[in-house]
C-alpha cells in the first residue's frame, strides 16, 4: 500500500509489517524519512516537517539524507547518479516532475498497492525513481531516458538506502571463491567506503550481491536491513559510513565509473532491480522473508517442487556414448531419480575441453541417431530427459568460430584470452542471440528436453565490441542478450526448466533467478565444506533453488574426504536433491541404501523446498543443524561434523513450533510437547563423526 499527503511531495509505503517513506522539500530535494515498523501518514508528515540542517562549507545538509544522491552542487558523498554532457558537463540539476502511479492517477490520498513513480527532470534528461513494495520487500529501480542530444551515463545505480541512526553498524557479506562461494562473514562497519562488486562480466564467485546490516541481531531477534541487487553481469554495491556516522548503501550494474554507456536521443536505460527487506526478526526471520519473496515474485513456478536428478558428468567426464548413457539411466531409475542429466561431451567434436563449444548438434559418432533415443528411452524408464549446454561460449577449434572468429568479445590488436580453452560470445549482438536461438530452439523442439543445465565457465575478459563506438555498453547489453534469449527460449518452451550454472555459484542473483527454476550452488560438492557453503546462501536464498548433490566418496576433484552415503545424503537433502556419483561403481549395496533416502527426500521435498528455515545451529561447531516448517509438518537435517572427548552431541532447541501443540516423531513414535521442543529441545542421537540424521515431526490436532 502506498499513501500520498494532501500536498502530494511526502510518500509513504507500507508492507505487513514495515513501512518506508521520503519527501521532496520546497527545493526541489528528494530526502529519505524512514525504513523500519510500520509507521502512519501522520508519523510520515511529521517526520517530513522536520527541518534539515544547515550547510557548511566543509559538509552538506543533504549527505546521508538525500534518497537518490546525485553528482553535483552541495553533495560529497557516492553519487548514485552521474552523467557528462556532449560538452563535457557533468552532473545534474533535476527539478521536481510529478508522481504517478501504475493506473496513471496523481494526486492525493491512498495509491494501492502497485508501482509508485516519482519523476524528475534536468533539461531534456527525465530520471524516474521506481518504487514498489512486494510484502515487506521494497523493489527499487530508476528509468532515465534522453530526449535531447546524446549524453554519457558514468554512473546509474539503482538505487540509495538510508538507514537510521543508530550506534555499532555490523555488516554482512557473503564472499568466496569458484569451488568455496557464498561463505557468510561479519564484520563492524567502519567509517568510509566499504565496496564489493564484480568486474568479471557475470555476477561472480567472489560476493554474492547482497549485504545485510545490523547492530546487535541474533539469529531470531533484533532489526536486520538487507538488500540484494537483481543483476548477472558486472556489478557494484557500495556500504559508506559517512563521518557523522549515518550510512547509506548505493549499488547497481557496472563494475566502475569510467562509462556505463551513451545515451543516445530518444534512448531509455532502464536500471536493474535493488531490492531492500527490514525485519525485527533476525537473521532468520530475514531469511525467511527473503525466501518467501523469491518464491512469491521471482522465481517461476515456485510452488512445483524440484525433481530429484541424475548429472552423468563425475560418472564420465567426456568418455561419453549412449551406450554408457543408458546403464546409468538404468541404474538412477532403479534409484528412484526423476531427471536424467547428459552433461557436457554430446554434441559437436567435444571429446575434451578444447573443441565444440558452439557447435550445438549432436555428435554422430557417439550419438548416431541424435538424443532423441537416448531421451525417449529415459522417458521410457519414467524420468524427465535433461542436457548441458553453455551457449555463450565458444572453442577457436568450432565449426562456429571458423565461420565467425568476430562473434567474440575482443579488442581489435590485443591477444584474446582463451580460460579453459574458450571464448565468450558477444550476446549484444542480434545476430549472434539469433544464431543461438536457431540452436537451441532447434535442438529443444527436435529432442524431447525437459531441463536444460545452461553454464558460463569463465569471466569476461579483453572486453571490446569493434562496432560498437562505446564498448562499456558491452558489459550491460550482453546481459540483456542473455535475458531476452532466455525469456525467448521459455516463452518458446514452457515445460522446460532451466538451471543456471557459472563453474558453480558464479551466476547467482535475483535477476537470473527470475528466469531460471533453481541455481547449481558450488562445484564442490564435498558434504562438509557444502554445510558452510549452504549456510552462506540460505541466508538471501531459498532451498527451493539450491540444488545440491551427492557424489562420490571418496571426493575425488577436491580433497579426497571419506564420507558416509548418510552424510552427504543428509546434507544434499537441504535444498534440491541430486546425484552425481559414478553409479556404474557404486555397490549393490549402497544404491539399495541410496533407493531409501531418495524416497524418504521425497517424502519431506515439500516442507524443504516450500517450506520456513529455521538454522539452529552454524556449521562453525561440531553440530550443525537447519529446520524447515509447513503447516503441521517440521522436518530437521542434523549433521555432526566431530564429536569430542565424549562429550554428549547437544540437543536441538527447535523452532516455528505451536508450544501448546504436541509433536509425533515419524521416526520415533515417540510425542513430544512444543513447550519442550522449544526450551529443552530433541536429541538426535548422533555420535562419532561425520553423522547425520533426519527427524520428522508432525503436530497432532484433535482426533489423531
Amino acid at each position: 500500500m502506498a499513501q500520498v499527503s494532501q500536498d502530494g511531495r511526502t510518500w509513504l509505503l507500507s508492507g505487513p509489517a514495515s513501512s518506508y517513506a521520503l519527501h521532496v522539500t520546497d527545493r526541489d530535494e528528494l530526502v529519505h524519512l524512514h525504513w523500519g515498523p510500520r509507521i502512519t501518514p501522520a508519523d510520515a508528515e511529521a517526520l517530513a516537517a522536520r527541518p534539515l540542517p544547515d550547510d557548511w562549507p566543509f559538509e552538506s545538509r543533504l549527505d546521508g539524507r538525500e534518497e537518490y544522491p546525485v553528482e553535483g552542487g552541495p553533495r560529497f558523498v557516492r553519487p548514485a547518479l552521474s552523467v557528462r554532457t556532449a560538452d563535457g558537463r557533468r552532473g545534474t540539476e533535476w527539478t521536481f516532475d510529478g508522481h504517478e502511479t501504475d493506473d496513471g492517477e496523481t494526486g492525493d490520498g491512498e495509491t494501492g498497492d502497485g508501482e509508485l513513480r516519482l519523476r524528475f527532470r534536468d533539461g531534456e534528461l527525465t530520471v524516474t525513481l521506481h518504487y514498489r513494495m512486494r510484502d515487506d520487500v521494497v523493489e527499487r529501480w530508476v528509468t532515465l531516458h534522453n530526449r535531447g542530444p546524446a549524453v554519457e551515463l558514468l554512473r546509474a545505480d539503482s538505487a540509495t538506502w538510508t538507514l537510521p541512526e543508530r550506534e555499532h553498524w555490523r555488516l554482512s557479506q557473503l564472499h568466496g571463491r569458484w569451488a568455496a562461494e557464498s561463505r557468510l562473514a561479519r564484520s563492524p562497519l567502519t567509517y568510509g567506503e566499504k565496496v564489493i562488486g564484480s568486474r568479471r562480466g557475470h555476477t561472480g564467485h567472489q560476493h554474492l550481491p547482497w549485504v545485510a546490516l545490523d547492530t546487535d541481531a541474533t539469529e531470531e531477534r533484533g532489526e536486520v536491513y538487507g538488500c540484494a541487487l537483481g543483476w548477472s553481469g558486472s556489478w557494484r554495491v557500495c556500504v559508506a559510513r559517512l563521518p557523522d556516522a549515518r550510512v547509506q548503501i548505493t549499488g547497481g550494474a557496472g563494475h566502475d565509473d569510467s562509462g556505463l554507456l551513451m545515451l543516445g536521443t530518444g534512448e531509455t536505460y532502464v536500471t536493474p532491480v535493488f531490492a531492500g527487506l527490514w525485519s525485527d526478526g533476525g537473521f532468520g526471520g530475514a531469511s525467511r522473508a527473503w525466501h518467501a519473496y523469491q518464491r512469491t515474485y521471482v522465481v517461476p513456478h515456485a510452488d512445483r517442487d524440484r525433481p530429484v536428478l541424475f548429472n552423468s558428468w563425475e560418472a564420465t567426464g567426456f568418455d561419453i556414448s549412449e551406450e554408457r548413457q543408458r546403464g546409468l539411466a538404468a541404474r538412477a531409475a532403479a534409484m528412484g531419480v526423476e531427471l536424467f542429466v547428459v552433461d557436457d561431451g554430446w554434441f559437436g567434436a567435444r571429446t575434451s575441453d578444447r573443441a565444440g563449444l558452439g557447435d550445438w548438434t549432436p555428435n554422430p559418432d557417439r550419438f548416431p541417431g541424435g538424443l532423441k533415443p537416448l531421451a525417449d528411452h529415459v522417458h521410457g524408464l519414467g524420468m524427465q530427459f535433461g542436457i548441458w549446454v553453455e551457449p555463450e561460449m565458444v572453442n577457436p577449434d568450432s565449426d562456429l568460430y571458423r565461420a565467425h572468429p568476430d562473434w567474440v568479445q575482443f579488442q581489435p590488436g590485443r591477444r584474446r584470452t582463451e580460460y579453459r580453452n574458450q571464448l565468450v560470445l558477444n550476446l549484444a549482438r542480434d545476430d549472434v542471440r539469433e544464431y543461438l536461438w536457431e540452436q537451441l530452439d532447434a535442438l529443444l523442439s527436435g529432442t524431447p528436453v525437459d531441463y536444460v543445465k545452461w553454464d558460463f565457465n569463465r569471466c569476461s575478459t579483453d572486453a571490446g565490441w569493434p562496432d560498437d563506438p562505446y564498448p562499456q555498453r558491452l558489459w550491460t547489453d550482453h546481459v540483456r542478450g542473455l535475458y531476452a534469449l532466455l525469456d525467448r527460449l521459455r516463452a518458446a518452451h514452457p515445460g522446460v526448466a532451466f538451471e543456471s550454472c557459472s563453474g558453480g555459484g558464479g551466476r547467482i542473483d535475483l535477476g537470473i533467478l527470475s528466469r531460471t527454476d533453481q541455481v547449481w550452488t558450488s562445484d564442490n560438492t564435498d558434504p562438509l565444506d557444502r554445510l558452510a557453503i549452504q549456510h552462506g546462501f540460505s541466508q538471501l536464498h531459498p532451498a527451493r533453488v539450491m540444488a545440491a548433490w551427492v557424489t562420490d566418496s571418496p571426493n575425488a576433484m577436491l580433497n579426497g574426504r571419506v564420507s558416509s552415503l548418510r552424510f552427504r545424503f543428509v546434507g544434499a537433502m537441504a535444498g534440491v536433491l541430486g546425484v552425481g556419483g559414478d553409479l556404474a561403481r557404486w555397490s549393490e549395496e549402497e544404491l539399495a541404501e541410496a533407493r531409501e533416502w531418495v524416497a524418504l527426500y521425497k517424502e519431506i521435498r515439500p516442507v524443504v523446498q516450500r517450506g520456513d528455515l529455521y538454522r539452529l545451529r552454524p556449521p562453525e561447531g561440531g553440530l550443525s543443524a537447519v529446520q524447515y516448517v509447513l503447516g503441521d509438518e517440521t522436518v530437521v537435517l542434523a549433521c555432526l561434523q566431530a564429536q569430542h572427548y565424549g562429550e554428549p552431541v547437544p540437543a536441538l532447541r527447535l523452532r516455528g513450533l505451536d508450544p501448546e501443540a504436541s509433536y509425533e516423531c515419524r521416526e520415533t513414535g515417540e510425542t513430544y510437547r512444543g513447550a519442550l521442543l522449544l526450551h529443552h529441545g530433541l536429541r538426535t542421537g548422533l555420535r562419532g563423526d561425520l553423522d547425520a540424521a533426519v527427524v520428522r515431526l508432525r503436530r497432532l490436532r484433535s482426533g489423531d
